[in-house]
């Protein structure tokens, strides 16, 4: 076999990369296979890297010059992808340099067109490869990979690969500052939200609808509301997109009245809704407790504006019932939909369940949910745990345990002069770490003075109250928070991210540190902005 490999590689190295003609063993084996076309071919190269099949591929590979798509980017990058995956890449690269020996411009218009059909096929870390063996590349290529990494969730690779981009004096256009901006909001970085809004502006970049709804949402994510607002009413405003941005960027800061409000603005300027409007206006009635507004703006979507209600729709029916505490209204809800409902909507359930203490409804919802997640199961055993229901919670947990299922821990981070700092549930691995232990300590017990008192039911063990408060001490916004009050000028805000949903214990210590200090700490979760100022929150309390 391996005197085989070695012959065939060499003939491979002749065959597919240097005169278009298959070796007679191949030229038997695609004749019988009567694959000719694009499709087909395609098919086979995605076959064989799920298999990791190289000799289909490699086969494969000169069906495709036999054919005359040697220069199709699509089948390039296919091929690309499975030489990869097959760990094969001396021919990657050969494949690779066959391309690049290509007359200009021609080349960088495939090796463009490859990096696109990469990132469509969620092949991000290849299509980097690609782009960094490139010797020629234009604004074309730099938006593709930029854009490849913010799809891939990689913001701070992106926020890298842009300013190498300006350093190498291609101009960036609106795609590419479509896509960096995109990247802010998921950082909620301020810092580099207003370096790229100045750019924008020093560029003469025009802020059409698709650029402004953009710039409004960035800001929103990143805090600054106020900005977002200022940003909308400067706007073209014909678009619903714009209308859309503000009014689910206000909703996610609590402030439910003002979404509604713009909502009775767009209405006067016939501007009309789509199903992304209603779900901002859902999503506003559900963070504040506006039932009623929820169901008139529910019915109003069906029968005023003839759109019917998608997933999400009625997701946000069952979370605005859910957190009112009406778990048998929002279980109607999913009875009654026209389609099957999702796991989100059960979670959505699950949540409210555990908020409002009923397990009985909590089984019914975790036993709809199809996969099952760590998360889900901590929300089951910490409803247990609420209701000190021991037997119940250790029953969850050992399931979780043979499941090899772990709890997915906490992640919080802030932004301090410029940089990102991440901190982990019970982390101790930040070089300063000593210092936040006796800050949080100091903030501790000033809390326990002015009322505080722990919400021992959050950590779902059986131990004494001592231990789980312990525990609480080290939530990840706690540490995050901390630091940021150590780096920070007294009177400043600190603005702080989460990856989860804050819990009771960390929102009742940040009313009280935010009065303590008289500092405005802003917190952003999984589901909304918190806003902590003189010891009250603008969710009030619901959340």
């Amino acid at each position: 076999m391996h005197r085989w490999e070695k012959t065939q590689e060499f003939l491979l190295g002749n065959t597919l990369f240097r005169i278009p003609r298959c070796i007679p063993s191949q030229v038997s084996y695609f004749h019988s296979s009567g694959f000719s076309d694009e499709r087909a071919l395609l098919h086979a190269l995605e076959s064989s890297k799920a298999s990791f099949d190289l000799r289909t591929a490699t086969k494969t590979h000169a069906k495709i010059l036999q054919c005359g798509y040697g220069t199709h980017p699509t089948l390039l990058a296919s091929l690309l992808s499975t030489y990869i995956r097959c760990h094969h890449l001396r021919l990657a690269h050969q494949l690779l340099h066959e391309i690049s020996t290509r007359s200009q411009p021609s080349t960088l218009v495939t090796f463009n067109l490859i990096i696109r059909t990469l990132t469509t096929a969620g092949e991000c870390d290849i299509a980097e490869k690609v782009f960094c063996g490139m010797t020629v590349r234009d604004a074309v290529s730099w938006n593709s990979m930029i854009s490849c990494l913010v799809k891939d969730g990689r913001y701070d690779v992106a926020i890298v690969y842009f300013k190498k981009m300006l350093d190498s004096n291609i101009e960036p256009d609106e795609y590419t500052f479509a896509s960096v901006i995109s990247t802010c909001a998921h950082l909620g970085m301020v810092s580099h939200s207003l370096w790229v809004h100045r750019l924008m502006t020093e560029r003469k970049i025009e802020l059409n609808s698709i650029l402004s709804g953009a710039v409004i949402n960035m800001y929103s994510k990143c805090g600054r509301i106020h900005t977002a607002r200022e940003i909308f009413k400067s706007s073209p405003r014909s678009v619903v997109s714009v209308w859309n941005a503000i009014i689910n960027g206000l909703s996610a800061h609590g402030l439910a009245s003002d979404a509604l409000e713009v909502f009775s603005d767009m209405e006067s300027e016939n501007i009309l809704p789509d199903s992304i409007t209603f779900v901002g206006l859902l999503t506003a009635c559900s963070h504040c407790g506006l039932v009623e507004e929820g169901r008139r703006y529910f019915n109003l979507m069906r029968n005023r504006y003839l759109i019917y209600p998608q997933l999400v729709h009625y997701g946000a029916m069952v979370d605005l019932f859910g957190r009112a505490g009406l778990l048998n209204e929002a279980l109607e809800i999913i009875k009654g939909m026209p389609m099957e409902p999702d796991v989100v909507i059960w979670r959505a359930l699950l949540s409210a369940c555990r908020f409002h203490k009923r397990p009985d409804l909590g089984e019914v919802a975790l036993a709809n949910i199809s996969n099952i997640n760590s998360g889900d199961l901590v929300l089951m055993s910490n409803t247990y745990c609420s209701l000190k229901r021991w037997d119940k919670a250790e029953i969850v947990r050992d399931s979780m345990r043979w499941k090899g299922i772990h709890k997915s821990r906490g992640k919080s981070w802030v932004e301090v002069r410029g940089s990102i700092h991440h901190f982990k549930s019970g982390d101790t691995s930040h070089p300063e770490a000593k210092a936040i232990q006796r800050l949080l300590d100091r903030l501790m017990n000033s809390a326990k003075l002015s009322g505080y008192v722990s919400s021992a039911e959050m950590v779902l063990m059986d131990v004494s109250e001592e231990e789980k408060e312990g525990n609480l001490v080290w939530h990840s916004e706690k540490l995050a928070l901390a630091y940021g009050l150590l780096k920070t000028a007294p009177g400043t805000e600190v603005t702080v991210f989460k990856n989860l949903r804050i819990c009771c214990d960390c929102h009742e210590w940040m009313k009280l540190v935010s009065r303590m200090l008289r500092r405005v700490v802003l917190v952003r979760d999984r589901i909304r902005f918190h806003r902590f100022e003189g010891g009250h929150c603008s969710c009030g309390d619901y959340w």
